[in-house]
């Protein structure tokens, strides 16, 4: 939620509008969140940048299968990659990456429950085989699920359609990507990691407190992180929007 709201001082108007739109939108499937969230992102992007359509216009899509390299590895840089890198990350990796997110799969879907031993499992294979190929490191995060969740997703077909949109901008726009990203606006994706935080933090039973309090309780400490005289008014807006029924949280 904090690197959510640090993207989003970057345009304080834009992200509060977009917080706003996503607020509105998260109980309404027929109108996606995430989509919605993206086409205004796009838009504004579109607008803030004028020569943003130009180079848009000038993609040329060309299809092209990457180059698999196998890289010489001694076993200083073994060494080094244990000591500098392994270590340091272990404790985040198992913590966030395995454990919170079997717990978060699990009380999410709780007829598909997976183990901790089978997501560190995954995440071994995974690292060790790309790593041989060049590849950097990977992991799965609680806070990836709960972003996906919130904003709509509830079966695996989620991502399957993120793998292939992914899958045909790496094969038929990779000269393009940078350009592609320019879309995306910071602001708008720090409002979209502050959602994603409100739910990990929302989703928690510590207090027995309702979730529409929980809800109101993270989001005010959250903004209250960056600025406390803005967190109390969107406190104060998003309690009486939820108890006028405006939002359903």
């Amino acid at each position: 939620m904090l690197e959510g709201v640090n993207l989003m001082r970057a345009g304080p108007v834009l992200a509060i509008s977009g917080a706003a739109l996503t607020f509105l939108l998260l109980e309404r499937p027929r109108f996606p969140a995430m989509l919605v969230l993206l086409g205004y992102g796009a838009v504004a992007a579109l607008s803030l940048d004028p020569t943003l359509m130009q180079d848009l216009s000038s993609l040329v899509p060309a299809f092209r299968l990457p180059t698999l390299h196998v890289p010489s590895i001694s076993w200083g840089d073994v060494l080094t990659g244990v000591l500098a890198l392994a270590v340091p990350q272990a404790a985040l990796t198992l913590g966030n990456a395995v454990i919170a997110t079997a717990e978060e799969h699990n009380h999410l879907f709780p007829d598909r429950r997976v183990s901790v031993r089978l997501l560190a499992f995954d995440h071994a294979v995974m690292n060790l085989v790309a790593a041989r190929l060049g590849g950097v490191p990977m992991c799965r995060g609680a806070g990836g699920m709960a972003g996906h969740v919130r904003f709509g997703a509830r079966t695996g077909g989620a991502l399957v359609i993120l793998g292939t949109l992914l899958l045909t901008a790496a094969l038929f726009l990779s000269d393009s990507m940078g350009t592609l990203f320019r879309l995306f606006p910071m602001p708008v994706l720090g409002v979209i990691l502050f959602f994603g935080g409100i739910e990990l933090a929302a989703s928690t039973n510590g207090e027995a407190v309702p979730r529409d309090e929980r809800t109101i309780m993270v989001v005010t400490a959250g903004v209250a992180l960056w600025n406390m005289g803005v967190a109390y008014v969107a406190g104060l807006v998003l309690y009486y929007a939820a108890a006028r029924g405006i939002v359903r949280l």
